[in-house]
């Protein structure tokens, strides 16, 4: 069993737990709630948007460890990561919520949006449809669906529900044959993730090799091994519409300078 194959089967272990403690039913109530204006958490924010204006878009991700470097960050609250890449000119927001490698937790969702104007993308390997009420109840604007993690079924499925409830979709890829499957979906917003999720190797020539393949129209996402403001010229000239970065402003002393570094706006 390769590394995406068992975080899959854990995460369809965790989904399992949460729905004995939170039924379905309450996830769809506070959704339709927050759908109507009368939740706690307000109205969904334009993720796409917010990835369509002039220039490359920085997606900041917030990010505690990972599988492949471990713990990244321990010592720094949440509100004040997402207020640095907000006041350095991050366009969007990715926030992990898995919990057993990622370090995430389905409130920092909230807690996101509450410290920051920026829509919020959940970050997760989605599995189910529950997840994707989650998301909603949670306070994602958008939520993540990886080709390779899902049968062809469940991801028409799942896209077509986080369309219904007016969540963006991530539609994430890591060839040129899952590529073909996201355009075939109809996907309005396609990441191209640089790093190999049954290997965890990353290779930053992926999103240029495959960008040429994307379909007119889509929104095109960058992800993964990017660190300097020069690649992120290079991706714009490539036609890529966004880049998410996490690990290499998180190791920062400084976030908020070194977003703006990135994205050349340091003063």
């Amino acid at each position: 069993m390769n590394v995406l194959e068992q975080i899959v089967t854990d995460t369809r272990a965790a989904v399992a737990r949460r729905a004995e403690s939170v039924p379905l039913a309450a996830l769809e109530q506070a959704g339709e709630q927050r759908r109507a204006g009368r939740g706690q958490i307000d109205a969904i924010r334009d993720f796409a948007g917010a990835l369509r204006r002039p220039g490359i878009s920085l997606i900041a991700e917030h990010k505690r460890s990972s599988p492949s470097a471990g713990v990244i960050r321990a010592d720094l609250q949440l509100a004040d990561v997402v207020g640095a890449y907000t006041r350095a000119g991050a366009r969007a927001l990715s926030v992990l919520t898995e919990e057993l490698r990622f370090g995430g937790r389905l409130a920092d969702l909230a807690a996101a949006r509450a410290a920051s104007p920026l829509p919020v993308l959940r970050k997760d390997f989605i599995v189910d449809a529950y997840q994707v009420h989650e998301a909603l109840a949670a306070g994602a604007d958008a939520i993540l669906l990886i080709v390779a993690a899902l049968p062809l079924d469940q991801l028409e499925r799942l896209h077509a529900l986080a369309g219904a409830l007016g969540l963006a979709a991530l539609v994430e890829v890591h060839s040129r044959a899952e590529l073909a499957v996201a355009g075939e979906l109809g996907a309005a917003i396609i990441g191209i993730n640089n790093r190999d999720l049954t290997t965890l190797e990353v290779d930053v020539q992926r999103t240029i090799e495959l960008a040429p393949a994307v379909p007119k129209g889509a929104l095109l996402v960058a992800e993964s091994g990017f660190r300097e403001h020069g690649e992120l010229e290079r991706l714009e000239r490539a036609g890529v519409d966004a880049v998410l970065v996490g690990e290499a402003l998180m190791r920062a002393a400084d976030i908020e300078a070194a977003t703006r570094t990135l994205l050349g706006s340091a003063q």
